[in-house]
């Protein structure tokens, strides 16, 4: 019996040593040398800080920033550890809101969503994106439509002129990959951090 488990044994052992220690610990020193940025979580850094990552949306509430797409995930209620509450873009619950689309607290959310956003921006419909949440919840980007559509908001806060504001979200817009995949999209931390260095907070 000894000699039939013994070879089943030493490839648990084997296969377990190279497919969980020395396969993971051989790609991370590959891609920390080839994409050492990458590897390190496309972290983005103001004045030494750093400030949060291109792949991890933040929830941005004033008026004077632009807005990414809803939020899902959730996360411990601080006045009771054994309920959820909301926490937009908590990286350590990716999760989309799995609610189909007969739901009614998702009907009644997007309705109210889309009424406030059409208040903001009554001569323009109001992009998908900016109602609709994604599978992971932590989505960084929204369409050039939805940056493009909150442009009057945010140059009202801030009293600045639209076109300044429009030309500085046409600058954010970044094109497909090698031309083909994905579609165009607009990073909205890297955005906003460039809208309050270049054109005042």
């Amino acid at each position: 019996m000894l000699k039939q488990l013994r070879p089943a044994i030493v490839l648990i052992v084997a296969l377990t040593l190279i497919t969980g220690v020395l396969y993971p610990f051989a790609m991370t020193g590959i891609a920390g040398v080839l994409f050492p940025r990458q590897a390190a979580g496309s972290l983005i850094t103001q004045n030494g800080t750093v400030v949060g990552s291109e792949l991890i949306g933040q929830y941005f509430a004033g008026e004077k920033y632009f807005h990414g797409r809803p939020s899902a995930t959730l996360g411990p209620d601080p006045a009771d550890p054994s309920k959820s509450v909301s926490q937009p873009y908590n990286a350590s619950n990716s999760m989309g809101s799995n609610l189909g689309p007969s739901n009614p607290a998702l009907i009644d959310r997007v309705k109210t969503d889309a009424a406030a956003l059409k208040a903001e921006n009554p001569g323009a419909a109001v992009p998908i994106d900016l109602v609709t949440t994604t599978g992971s919840g932590l989505d960084p980007h929204v369409s050039p439509d939805a940056a493009f559509f909150q442009v009057p908001r945010v140059a009202k806060a801030r009293g600045l002129k639209e076109d300044d504001v429009r030309a500085l979200v046409a600058a954010h817009v970044e094109g497909r990959l090698f031309g083909l995949i994905g579609e165009p999209r607009v990073n909205v931390l890297a955005l906003n951090l460039d809208l309050d260095k270049s054109v005042g907070g």
